[in-house]
């Protein structure tokens, strides 16, 4: 089973005022004002907000300036390449006067309680950043108490292995451990570990052993003190990072307490297991606040921080685990009629269109049937209309298919026809602002129509121009709604060209004009004014789309007194001429032979799939000379790939395509650095350094794709470096030996690139299944009317759509039922076998969180009995119960709480019996059989797993083992099982707390 997890984050970050006697602020949640500085300008600040994996940065918003109240409206989209505790967002003040930039505050989001903000807005305070709000890490710990012939008090070892993930601080990690054992008269012993340079991943290996007698030893690591009758109390293991500074103090990155009294009379026992690092007590914590950080005592007043979060993670079987609900969904265009496909039920059960349409349009991409899918959906919408300027205005799923299939197959083109032309305005900066109320000086505003005018009129030849490359999925889709649109609208002549343009137009170019970062037209920092000068030309191209269709015309378009000069200008013959022919182009059939130029066109002029900022090792191309690192600008094109010294700069290097033999990340401890990877080359590697692990995954991942049908492509490379004469991965002697390890599997070049099928399977059935009970609601309202017969035709509770033909919708719904009820079963029992085989103190389960309890939630177990019985069987006391733990590394996988949610209402009385009452007879003679079959069934389900050593509830267990049979029970039988449930709820609860 593979686990997939994916990030994306839309941020809308808004400080509001707050002042005595009067509160503005947003209604989702409480404002508060982000604290004004003592210096330079009194009352404002620059802030900007940079997001983080734990505490590795990854995007960082635009600087607002002079400001309290900074609206970002900024939006991250990425997935997340590594395993994470925290999703943390930190608020910076940039000094300009100081040159160093202030941490106002942070919102630090477990991973655990990211889909708990899912698609929502929410409002969170922001907390103050110090050294104990930045631990990160876990270390490996050995402790032995060994009983003494002759002494009362044992001998204790502590063995400090290694630790893994540890914080950087100021830009490196030189990390060493301090081994501290308290005893119970007050008295502390303490040892220190080697630092170990540039690493967060330290391997130490170092025992210290503590005996109760004074006594001389030659062995440094063995302590003997007189502690006058003390015992072990507590062993407290802190790591530090050895500060360059002279003079500067350690900086803090964590502990861990491990409490020992009481066991001294115990027998020998070793404890060997991961811990998390924790942040030290309060009463532990230095008085001193560092610059870099924010006094604990101005928490009232640091604000708060708006934030929408769309998250999700799935856990992927093998691609035969999906056969079910893939046919259903490639059947749907052979369904008549269309309402009653699997495609269409899906989007009517999903309350966000686009949530089910990014995966459909995926996996139907992969299968070659989006089109034809999308034909009869649209076909559909179309016949229900009677005006043409509504056609697909709204919020429908054939709308948000075609979104996603242009951002999908589209991406290319659009940076190919979109990036010269704003790289123009980036470089410029031009003002452009016309609007009154905006400008202090009205002298300057036809300078600044000129400046907008300019703008506009170099976008739109750009894209007007720009036809012979457009993709052909994109043709196939636009030529199919003007055909429908065309046939169902015959009388009006403008039809064709206005349902094309509303999606062109409006949902494809104007949004990436408005927003080039999201679409990755540009890197950079966009200031305010180039902001709002996107802003117009966004506005602009939107409304020049509106040209050819029934509601064209300067006067129609405009929307603001002070743009008709500007729609005027473009509202000229040749304005529209060039529009009509544009969109005639893009809408041909890939099988005229208008398309079988666009390969050679496109071939002709290289576009830009990725650049950016990266740090290179010299690659050692001459003779003598230091091989250094060096911060170099990357570009790369579906030609070659260079780097300059800065962006514009002449190429230092051009490496063409076919000569990138392969691609993969690099061992850390090749340079001790993290996030880098390797460009293998036919003389020499390439050794690059990524700015985050989200990059670097980008990086890797194009270059993998892009240069993946090379004829010379190696079958095996060198994961570790080659220094100082010898490859260190595999000790080669010879600079040109064969590699040691595979190369990653490549995925095939093209559009199909970017699919996983399977993945995209997952979300629909996690999309089907916590919208099960909308899918049983409109299977009950089928049922009521195939026994009622009230009319032909029915209306979806709650939609408002019609049901056009009940037995095929209801066959319908019923398959996609136990398509997603037999997935969900598979889940489950992998969950069971995740909590059963994992051992609790594991690196993958380190000691120190309560995670593994959404696993045995998870797996079916009683989270309540769970926790009890983990409070109570302290690890301390004794490690080899570990065994029967839970797994915490594991259970943070499980981020979709919605599926226990989904699955408790499924099995609650109500639901099941509102389910029963129509769909299940039985006569009452048979009742009371079922009933005595059932009730020794569910005696027997109880002991489930017990002989795996699991503390489960009885209750929750006798539910999941007879989850697969519910549907087989009448109602009067499931409804006695339930009430019984409920009633030994108590019973069951106290009898297992008495056996933990």
């Amino acid at each position: 089973m593979k686990y997939v997890s994916y990030f994306r984050s839309l941020i809308i970050v808004t400080g509001q005022e707050r002042n005595q006697g009067e509160e503005r602020g947003c209604s989702r949640g409480e404002a508060k004002n982000l604290q004004s500085r003592s210096h330079g300008s009194p009352g404002t600040r620059d802030v900007y907000c940079a997001l983080s994996l734990d505490q590795e940065e990854i995007f960082r918003t635009t600087t607002m300036e002079r400001t309290l109240n900074p609206f970002f409206g900024e939006e991250f989209q990425f997935e997340v390449p590594r395993k994470f505790r925290y999703l943390g967002i930190y608020v910076y003040d940039r000094d300009r006067h100081l040159k160093q930039d202030k941490i106002l505050g942070k919102v630090a989001i477990k991973r655990e309680d990211l889909a708990t903000y899912h698609n929502k807005e929410h409002w969170f305070p922001l907390k103050p950043v110090d050294a104990d709000s930045e631990v990160q890490g876990k270390a490996h710990l050995e402790l032995a108490l060994q009983p003494q012939v002759g002494h009362v008090q044992p001998k204790l070892t502590v063995r400090v292995i290694e630790c893994s993930e540890l914080t950087i601080k100021n830009g490196g990690c030189d990390p060493f451990a301090t081994v501290t054992v308290i005893y119970s008269n007050g008295k502390q012993i303490s040892k220190r570990t080697k630092v170990k340079k540039k690493t967060v991943s330290p391997y130490f290996n170092e025992t210290f052993v503590f005996e109760p007698e004074l006594m001389e030893y030659k062995d440094k690591d063995v302590s003997h003190y007189s502690i006058d009758g003390g015992e072990v109390g507590e062993v407290v293991v802190g790591l530090w990072h050895a500060s360059p500074g002279m003079g500067e103090q350690p900086a803090f990155l964590g502990e861990v307490r491990v409490t020992l009294r009481g066991l001294q009379k115990q027998p020998t026992s070793t404890t060997t297991a991961w811990y998390f690092l924790q942040p030290r007590a309060a009463k532990h914590r230095p008085n001193k606040i560092s610059s870099n950080s924010t006094p604990p005592g101005t928490l009232p007043g640091l604000g708060s921080l708006r934030l929408k979060i769309h998250y999700t993670a799935d856990h992927v079987f093998p691609s035969g685990m999906y056969e079910r609900l893939r046919t259903l969904l490639l059947q749907s265009v052979n369904v008549q009629p269309i309402t009653s496909s699997a495609v269409y039920i899906l989007g009517e059960i999903v309350a966000s269109k686009m949530e089910a349409a990014q995966p459909l349009v995926r996996v139907l991409v992969h299968h070659g049937q989006l089109v034809s899918v999308m034909r009869a959906l649209a076909s559909h919408e179309i016949s229900k209309l009677t005006d043409p300027t509504t056609i697909f205005r709204g919020n429908t799923l054939v709308s948000k298919m075609m979104d996603e299939g242009m951002r999908l197959a589209g991406l290319h083109y659009l940076h190919s026809t979109l990036r010269p032309a704003m790289e123009q305005v980036f470089l410029e900066r031009k003002p452009c602002e016309i609007d009154p109320t905006r400008v202090k000086d009205a002298n300057t505003i036809q300078t600044n129509l000129a400046n907008l005018k300019e703008y506009v009129e170099r976008v739109f030849t750009a894209i007007t121009t720009s036809g012979v490359r457009c993709p052909p999925l994109m043709c196939e889709m636009f030529w199919c709604l003007r055909e429908l649109a065309a046939t169902h609208f015959p009388k009006n002549k403008e039809v064709r060209y206005s349902v094309i343009s509303g999606f062109i137009f409006l949902r494809f170019f104007a949004p990436a004009i408005l927003g080039p970062r999201l679409f990755d037209i540009t890197t950079e920092q966009i200031d305010s004014q180039t902001n709002r000068t996107l802003t117009l030309i966004s506005k602009t191209i939107q409304s020049l789309g509106n040209l050819v269709s029934c509601r064209g015309g300067a006067g129609s378009v405009c929307k603001e007194e002070y743009m008709e000069c500007v729609y005027r200008e473009f509202y000229t013959e040749r304005h529209i001429q060039a529009v009509k022919q544009f969109l005639e182009l893009i809408s041909t059939s890939s099988s005229s032979g208008a398309t079988k130029q666009r390969p050679t066109m496109l071939q002709e002029q290289p576009v830009v799939l990725k650049e950016g900022i990266m740090i290179k090792r010299a690659q050692g191309r001459k003779r003598f000379g230091r091989k250094n690192f060096k911060q170099r600008y990357f570009r790369l094109t579906t030609q070659d790939l260079t780097y300059s010294k800065t962006k514009g700069k002449e190429p230092l290097c051009k490496i063409p395509l076919e000569e990138i033999l392969a691609v993969e990340r690099l061992h850390e401890d090749s340079f001790k650095m993290k996030n880098m990877f390797q460009i293998v080359q036919p003389q020499r590697a390439l050794y690059v350094q990524a700015g985050n692990c989200v990059e670097e995954k980008e990086w890797i991942d194009i270059l993998t794709k892009i240069c993946h049908t090379n004829s010379n492509r190696l079958e095996k490379y060198h994961p570790s470096a080659y220094i100082n004469g010898h490859w260190l991965c595999c000790r080669a002697a010879s600079e040109v030996a064969p590699g040691c390890s595979e190369v990653s599997p490549g995925i095939e070049a093209g559009l199909r690139m970017v699919l996983d099928p399977d993945r995209d399977l997952q979300r629909i059935h996690s999309l089907i299944f916590t919208n099960m009970p909308r899918l049983e609601t409109l299977m009950s309202a089928c049922e009521c009317q195939a026994v009622y017969g009230a009319s032909d035709m029915c209306v979806i509770p709650g939609g408002g759509s019609l049901i056009e033909d009940v037995p095929s919708c209801f066959k319908t719904l019923t398959a996609l039922r136990e398509a997603a009820y037999a997935l969900q079963h598979e889940h489950r029992a992998y969950f069971r076998r995740l909590a059963r085989d994992t051992k609790y103190g594991s690196k993958q389960a380190p000691i120190g969180d309560d995670n593994y309890l959404h696993l045995a939630a998870r797996a079916g177990f009683d989270s309540q009995l769970t926790k009890r019985a983990y409070e109570t069987d302290s690890l301390n006391q004794r490690c080899t119960d570990a065994d029967h733990c839970y797994d915490i590394g594991f259970s943070r996988r499980i981020e979709d709480r919605r599926y226990d949610d989904t699955l408790r209402k499924c099995l609650d009385s109500d639901s099941i019996n509102r389910s029963l009452n129509n769909t299940l007879r039985s006569e009452k003679s048979e009742r009371n059989g079922n009933e005595n079959v059932e009730n020794r069934k569910r005696l027997d389900s109880s002991t489930l797993l017990a002989t795996d050593g699991i503390n489960l509830s009885g209750t929750l267990s006798r539910k999941l083992n007879n989850y697969d049979n519910t549907r087989k029970l009448d109602e009067c039988t499931l409804t006695r099982r339930i009430r019984d449930d409920i009633n030994d709820i108590s019973c069951t609860a106290m009898s297992e707390r008495g056996n933990h």
